[in-house]
């Protein structure tokens, strides 16, 4: 008999090592798939054809024609509107961020001393981070700030008059800030982690040298918690930027009165489902991208003068 010859062909080691590792790795590209899918098709895919919208005309009846620039031109120079909700915006963003980050560590500290039963006050004290961006919620603070609702009647026992905030400009920004500050309970969390990471014996050999309780909390609390307390300012800030529930409900989505509640994402939201420009609503929305990246990169920037890490 003829031997019949069963040499068979190995594959280069390189190759073989490529196959071996792209076969290990195929069951992680699997899972990665509906991610991929949400990703580009949800989230890069809308934003870069709304980036397309804001240089057109649009207005969801018609094809969009290509205008360039002139939407971002008649916000900054022609739109008196974008200045109010401007100006709305920073007024909620400057009283309402650093209220309720001093007041969350405020109650951090408290719930820091070690107090009995203090997962059922962390849990009560976090749970307006959860209800505070509802509709529910948005329309119950517009209740009980009204002209007879109960902050008034609560006024009414000490004798004063109230007036009707949410109805009053000079009073109507001040109810929001209120309820930004109340939802307390997700930088509080934060703060409490971050103190718990403080190490004791900084604070037992301070008080051998005679260091008060506010000496301690300005020469060891503080400068050890300002990573978490700059984490908490950035998440802050961009929330309360982004802010469009409490503004749409407590103000019936006008923005009243005289635009003092007008935020500048209920703006964005005028223009794009009651007028339609779909285009303009489109830059208004990639100027509110770029301001908070800027503020974001701004506030890193200034991370080498006060925030002290563990290096």
């Amino acid at each position: 008999m003829v031997p019949v010859a069963t040499d068979v062909v190995a594959l280069p080691r390189p190759k073989l090592r490529v196959r071996r590792r792209l076969r290990a790795s195929f069951t992680g590209y699997a899972f990665l798939i509906p991610w991929l899918i949400g990703f580009f098709g949800l989230t890069l895919g809308p934003a870069l054809s709304s980036l397309y919208l804001s240089f057109t005309n649009y207005d969801l009846m018609e094809s969009p024609s290509w205008v360039g620039f002139a939407n971002y031109a008649h916000i900054v120079t022609a739109d008196t509107k974008v200045s109010d909700s401007v100006l709305a915006t920073l007024i909620y963003v400057v009283l309402s961020v650093p209220l309720k980050l001093a007041f969350a560590l405020a109650i951090a500290l408290i719930l820091n001393k070690g107090i009995l039963g203090l997962p059922i006050y962390r849990a009560l004290f976090y749970l307006p981070s959860l209800l505070g961006a509802s509709v529910a919620i948005a329309t119950l603070w517009r209740e009980v700030f009204s002209g007879d609702g109960l902050f008034n009647h609560v006024l009414l026992f000490f004798g004063i008059r109230g007036a009707s905030w949410v109805s009053d400009p000079d009073y109507a920004i001040y109810t929001l800030v209120a309820l930004n500050v109340w939802q307390f309970g997700s930088p509080m969390i934060i703060f409490l982690a971050g103190l718990r990471q403080i190490p004791q014996n900084l604070y037992e050999a301070a008080s051998l040298d005679g260091a008060t309780v506010v000496q301690q909390f300005w020469k060891i609390s503080l400068p050890m918690l300002t990573p978490v307390i700059f984490f908490n300012v950035v998440v802050q800030t961009i929330d309360a930027l982004k802010a469009f529930t409490p503004s749409f409900i407590i103000s019936g989505g006008t923005g009243g009165p005289i635009n003092s509640t007008l935020f500048y994402t209920l703006y964005l939201y005028q223009e794009a489902f009651a007028y339609f420009r779909m285009g303009y609503a489109a830059a208004l929305a990639w100027l509110l991208v770029v301001v908070i990246v800027a503020i974001t990169a701004v506030a890193f920037m200034t991370t080498r003068w006060w925030v002290h890490y563990d290096d």
